[in-house]
């Protein structure tokens, strides 16, 4: 199994709310995106949000 790079453009905000959750679980915020990725359940949150999204903007 073979390694990629993932680089994203975040807003200050976001990455302010990332950094806060990050260290109170003392993580890193590499660290703690990486743990929420992973999560059993990551798959159907975020078909929620898409869903969601889609409605919000009218895309359905």
């Amino acid at each position: 199994m073979g390694t990629s790079v993932l680089s994203l453009r975040i807003d200050h905000e976001l990455l302010d709310r990332l950094r806060h959750h990050a260290a109170k679980r003392g993580m890193t915020v590499q660290d703690y995106v990486v743990r929420t990725l992973i999560r059993d359940d990551f798959d159907e949150r975020f078909q929620s949000a898409v869903e969601e999204t889609e409605r919000f903007y009218g895309v359905t």
